[in-house]
């Protein structure tokens, strides 16, 4: 069988390597099972309206030693692989799945039951959904900035909680959808899922963004995003089963659809709208002595818990 995995050489020539900084494993760190406090941010005064809370039945509790990590899935990008994720979480497939693959400044891979990269669920493949299409009117973005990739000129922002990069809107009038070709930007807190070399190979294995890798844009299928519990991506332990000395991976210790979850034991998580005025001040802040736009990337929006 194919191993699934998110390290191989891609098309573009690209190949992980560890010449960056490393990031610091935690030592002897007390495991957390609850996070009962939010971030601290640099903030303009907000009200109420200026919060929302995620869709119940597009959230996904993932919980380990270090936290339980609230992932805000997007059906409008990746419709297919979301209701293959929350179908695999309601067989409580993932339960006592180990991180069986995680990279310093890289990701978090798991949802394999052989634990080695090489396993799936007895699902079907899932088509690739790298990009989609966004109508301006309906899809609305907050822009960070406007620059040059690969793909030509794209603005970069945010949908609700999501880093994008999107054809400018402009170009949307001409189009018979009406629509823009999108995608989303694998940062930091980013939920992808892993495939084999066939780009309609992905199943059940999925990666959590520890750090902003370009790379793998348009690569891999986005379909959520973590907005609750992001300190915990990068206590995960460091190292790869079958090639890491010693290695014993943690644990993914289960993973539920928030609808399912009884109230009481939900956590109340606010997000701070990205198209409210309060979260263009935010990025106001992040501005560079010169006025210049923070990278996406760089930008964390705003959580809180329900007052």
């Amino acid at each position: 069988m194919m191993t699934r995995i998110t390290l191989a050489v891609l098309a573009a020539g690209f190949l992980f390597t560890t010449a960056c900084a490393e990031e610091q494993q935690p030592v002897n760190s007390a495991p957390k099972t609850t996070t009962t406090s939010a971030p601290s941010y640099n903030l303009p005064a907000t009200t109420n309206a200026d919060w929302r809370e995620p869709d119940l039945e597009n959230t996904l509790y993932i919980k380990t030693k270090y936290g339980t990590f609230v992932v805000e899935m997007m059906p409008e990008f990746a419709p297919k692989h979301v209701t293959q994720i929350k179908k695999l979480a309601r067989q409580k497939f993932y339960d006592n799945i180990t991180f069986h693959r995680v990279m310093k400044k890289f990701m978090n891979q798991t949802g394999d039951p052989r634990g080695d990269g090489t396993g799936d669920s007895s699902l079907p493949d899932i088509p690739g959904e790298f990009t989609f299409r966004r109508d301006p009117a309906k899809m609305l973005m907050t822009k960070i900035s406007r620059e040059m990739s690969v793909n030509g000129e794209v603005d970069t922002g945010f949908y609700k909680a999501m880093p994008i990069a999107s054809k400018p809107g402009a170009a949307a009038f001409m189009m018979k959808d009406t629509s823009v070709d999108a995608w989303g930007l694998h940062c930091k807190s980013v939920t992808s899922m892993a495939r084999g070399e066939s780009e309609n190979s992905a199943n059940s294995q999925f990666f959590l963004m520890r750090h902003e890798y370009q790379s793998l844009d348009t690569k891999y299928t986005i379909w959520g995003t973590t907005i609750w519990g992001r300190d915990g991506l990068t206590k995960i332990k460091i190292g790869t089963t079958g090639e890491t000395k010693n290695f014993i991976p943690d644990e993914l210790i289960s993973m539920r659809v928030a609808a399912d979850v009884p109230e009481s034991e939900r956590i109340p998580v606010q997000i701070l709208r990205t198209n409210s005025d309060a979260f263009k001040a935010y990025v106001d802040t992040l501005k560079s002595k010169t006025g210049k736009a923070p990278n996406v990337c760089d930008v964390e929006v705003p959580v809180r818990l329900k007052k």
